[in-house]
């Protein structure tokens, strides 16, 4: 279920031609939120809001994102 809510978001990033930071389809919109949050403050606190549950939402997905963790272990770097 974690891989299609994944799949789901990366999906949702890429559709979102019209938020600066590049559209990369490997990319969840949260981990974009959090590394274009100089140019668009409010948009991870937005998501961060509706992540209540996990606080740091966002950073967390884009350090996620840095360390591949949403790859299979074989396919991370080594």
């Amino acid at each position: 279920m974690k891989q299609i809510a994944i799949a789901l978001d990366q999906l949702l990033n890429t559709l979102c031609w019209f938020i600066p930071g590049g559209r990369w389809a490997d990319e969840t919109l949260s981990s974009r939120a959090w590394r274009i949050r100089p140019e668009w403050p409010n948009m991870y606190r937005v998501i961060d809001r509706v992540f209540f549950l996990s606080p740091d939402h966002c950073q967390q997905s884009y350090e996620s994102e840095l360390l591949r963790l949403q790859m299979p272990q074989e396919l991370r770097g080594k």
